[in-house]
Order: C-alpha cells, then sequence, then structure tokens
C-alpha cells in the first residue's frame, strides 16, 4: 500500500506540468492566488483543448465524407477513445470519494490529465487528417494508399 501512495504521489505531481504548453493557461495560473483559481485555470485549459479536438475531428469528418465507410470508422474511432480517455482517467483516480482521497486540486488534475491526453488525440487526428489532404491532393483514396502510408 505504502508502494501505491508514492506512486500515486509521484504521477499526481507529474501530471501538473502536463498541459501547461499553452500560453493561455501558463498566464492564467501566473495570476492565480487561490486553488479555486488554480482549478478554473486548468478546466480552461481542457475546454481549450477540447474545442481544438473538436474542430480538427470536424475537418477530418469533412474531408472524408465522400467515404461514407471510412466516416463511420473515424466516428466509431472517436468513441472508442472516449471511452478509453474516461477509463484512464478513472484508473488514474480510483477512489470512490475523489475529493476526500485525492484533495482540492483534485480538479486541476482531472483537467490537466484530459487536456494532456486530448492533445494526444489532436495530434493523432492531425495526422489522419494529413493522410485525407494528401489522398486528396494525388487523386487516391486513403483506402488505396500503401499500409505504410496509411499509418498500419
Amino acid at each position: 500500500m505504502r508502494y501505491f501512495a508514492v506512486v500515486l504521489f509521484i504521477a499526481l505531481n507529474s501530471f501538473s506540468g502536463l498541459a501547461q504548453d499553452s500560453e493561455r493557461y501558463r498566464a492564467c495560473n501566473e495570476k492565480a492566488k487561490t486553488q479555486a483559481e488554480i482549478n478554473a485555470c486548468a478546466s480552461g485549459e481542457a475546454a481549450r483543448v477540447d474545442a481544438e479536438l473538436n474542430d480538427v475531428y470536424r475537418k477530418l469528418l469533412s474531408k472524408a465524407e465522400s467515404e461514407p465507410e471510412a466516416v463511420a470508422k473515424i466516428k466509431a474511432a472517436e468513441r472508442a477513445w472516449i471511452a478509453y480517455r474516461d477509463a484512464y482517467i478513472d484508473a488514474m483516480y480510483p477512489a470512490k470519494d475523489k475529493q476526500a482521497e485525492y484533495g482540492s486540486s483534485y480538479p486541476t488534475e482531472i483537467n490537466l490529465l484530459r487536456a494532456k491526453l486530448t492533445q494526444q488525440q489532436v495530434a493523432a487526428l492531425r495526422e489522419l487528417l494529413r493522410q485525407y489532404k494528401g489522398a486528396e491532393q494525388s487523386g487516391a483514396t486513403v483506402e488505396s494508399k500503401p499500409k505504410e502510408q496509411a499509418g498500419d
């Protein structure tokens, strides 16, 4: 149990620096004077990255709209990613009474973890979008590309 507590402490402390890539988050966090303000900064960062994800996702669906089967697969993949993200967060913070177990910084940690995971998904969707743009420029479809180019 002690080992778990040490690992959890290290994980919690390391996540506070993961989603701080945005200038907006850093500026907000520098001005924050209370835990509630820090939590609000992290919430804003998660919302900002979510908006970025939604924008890239819409662009991807738009590029793939001529291929209904591809659109269905993209949507299924996104639903699976959301389930993974939520399960991962639950696994990182398994306590039933999260506020009591993890303290007042719990909302900050959750939002920064969510932002980090979402940033990774944004990168993955951008890569998929690049493949669709490349296929569009070459006149090929994504399915007709060689496997090493299609990301397999």
